[in-house]
């Protein structure tokens, strides 16, 4: 345990060394809250112990504990985590700070969780650890988040009673620790919601560059930020920390987030961060227990939001949900694949089953007939039902995922086989095109003139011009898609437009909305952590999205209006630059 500590110490301290020694020199009072002060109890300091982590296969950190004297194991405590461990902890004097702060009644009693990162120890003598720092700290997605949910969070609550509430949890970190983190907020608000940054690594190393545009096109979440950051900060291969820290200033107040900055001279290090901190903390605990909320939607030229409006629960107990349809009256359908069955949502909200038994049921849409189309992939045809529920088979020999019901004829994607389908009401089929990975959501424009298919494997939407015999023409890779940290997958599934003819796209990362050049302007978040298989507009006024999430189905009005395919074409306005 002391030599893997040793190894730690001399990777960071030699990666500390090397940036700084350029930098101008700082000094700094120390700050009254970060001293002993007389008749203040003192907490313990427990460890460091030592972990190996199964996220992290193979490394082996240390980790530290505080106890405030204050803590009552009959209550649920609020907890603090500092990246970096208790080196870094104890340099930020985060223990007296702590002790100050919980006698003076300033801030909630809490646990300090002071964390390592992992080392994948040497095999032998002449070869070097691996050092997972930048792997988990600098990188992007949830795995240091679920890392702290999963191994950590449980570890310590053996032992003491931690709060469960994540308005309970304030994250800490310095540099890379920083951006770790932010992360670890941003993957999971529903854990951590208090977040301290101090000279934020949010620059080109493993993704970090990317957040002040992520912050700018996700829904707010419910996070509240402190950024410290000096103009003497590095500026190397991978950008300019400081530059990039006035980025996330501003992507974070343009999106409405709860957030306060002290911007000095200093460099990279933590001089100015612990001079500071203490205050810091206060703000981030001011005005507790009141909960951290999302901030108010900010208006952007893609204003989808509605104050108040939030997902809400429309349907459960299934195994997995798909193929949202809506008929003429707003009402939605929705199958859950693997029961084989169809289910209705009724105007005053009732769920039944409207169809029992189509084996390996999928996409579903109304035709201008009234009845609903459907992928019967268990029976590898295309069928429809009338409203009491009778099917007919419309086309046999389709293996098919999801379907576009136009007017004069409908379009089925062949996931499978990489295929995409066109075929008329009377049973004819033709392949239109081939080569995607896996082909799944169709939509088109609500101007009928344009087909657009996802590609659940890759990061674009491809976009077709739909001909009079409806052939299509002039593929393109047309919509550009965020992706996961995790995997080069979009995940992109099923898709709606709305009178703007914007196409909201369901994805990993959320329901990406894209305008009609093919750029997402806007990400709605997921109802809950669970594949998000496709989206509807519907309710009387179709401004209500409909989205089959996992086993659940969820809704939320928002301020737009879906088009049905299969009704009348809608030209939508003149696309803006």
């Amino acid at each position: 345990m002391r030599s893997l500590s040793f190894l730690s110490l001399v990777c960071a301290l030699s990666l500390f060394a090397s940036t700084v020694s350029a930098q101008p020199q700082e000094s700094y009072p120390p700050h009254p809250d970060s001293q002993k002060k007389p008749g203040v109890p003192e907490g313990e300091i427990l460890g460091p112990f030592q972990w190996k982590s199964e996220i992290f296969p193979g490394t082996v950190r240390d980790y530290a504990i505080y106890v405030p004297k204050q803590y009552d194991p009959s209550k649920k405590t609020c907890v603090m985590i500092v990246q970096d461990g208790l080196r870094k902890a104890q340099g930020w004097k985060v223990p007296t700070i702590l002790d100050n702060l919980i006698h003076e009644g300033a801030i909630p009693v809490q646990i300090g969780i002071f964390v390592s990162p992992g080392v994948v120890p040497a095999p032998h003598e002449n070869a070097q650890p691996r050092f997972n720092r930048s792997f988990e700290y600098d990188g992007m997605g949830d795995r240091y988040a679920r890392f702290l949910i999963e191994e950590m969070l449980p570890l310590v609550n053996k032992d003491y009673n931690l709060s469960d509430d994540p308005n309970d949890y304030l994250i800490a970190g310095s540099s890379s620790g920083a951006i770790a983190a932010f992360t670890a907020a941003w993957e999971r608000p529903d854990h951590f919601r208090r977040v301290f940054s101090s000279v934020g690594t949010f620059v080109g190393l493993r993704g970090g560059n990317e957040y002040p545009i992520m912050i700018r096109k996700h829904e707010t979440k419910p996070i509240r930020i402190f950024l410290q950051d000096g103009s003497n900060d590095l500026n190397i291969y991978a950008g300019s920390w400081w530059h990039s820290n006035l980025q996330m200033l501003s992507a974070l107040k343009f999106s409405g987030y709860d957030v306060k900055h002290v911007w000095g001279e200093g460099g990279h290090n933590g001089k100015h961060s612990t001079a500071i901190l203490p205050d810091a903390i206060r703000w981030l605990w001011r005005d507790y227990p009141e909960p951290i909320t999302a901030g108010a939607p900010p208006q952007r030229r893609t204003s989808l939001l509605i104050p108040g409006e939030d997902w809400e629960l429309v349907s459960e107990g299934h195994k997995f949900t798909e193929g949202p349809a809506v008929n003429n009256q707003g009402e939605v359908f929705f199958t859950d694949i693997p029961n084989g069955k169809i289910h209705k949502i009724a105007a005053d909200g009732t769920v039944s089953v409207f169809v029992d038994n189509s084996p390996g049921v999928n996409g579903l849409m109304f035709g201008a007939d009234g009845k609903l189309y459907a992928c019967q992939n268990g029976n590898q045809r295309i069928v429809r039902y009338d409203a009491d529920g009778n099917e007919e088979t419309v086309v046999e020999d389709a293996p098919s995922n999801d379907i576009l019901i136009l007017p004069e004829f409908g379009y089925f994607t062949d996931p499978g086989n990489k295929k995409l389908w066109h075929f008329t009401f009377d049973g004819r089929k033709t392949l239109v095109d081939e080569g995607i990975e896996f082909p799944n959501g169709v939509i088109a424009s609500p101007d009928q003139t344009l087909l657009t298919v996802s590609d659940t494997r890759g990061r674009f939407t491809y976009s077709y011009q739909i001909q009079s015999d409806g052939t299509l023409q002039h593929k393109q890779a047309y919509g550009h898609l965020h992706l996961p940290d995790e995997t080069g997958q979009s995940g992109a599934d099923g898709m709606a437009v709305d009178t703007e003819g914007r196409t909201y796209v369901t994805t990993r990362v959320g329901l990406q909305v894209l305008d009609q050049l093919g750029r997402v302007h806007f990400i709605i978040r997921k109802p809950q952590m669970a594949w998000l298989s496709n989206v509807v507009f519907g309710g009387p006024n179709f401004d209500v999205l409909y989205v089959t999430c996992g086993d659940k189905v969820y809704r939320r009005k928002i301020n737009a209006t879906g088009v049905n395919p299969w009704q009348a074409a809608v030209k939508p306005p003149k696309p803006r630059l």
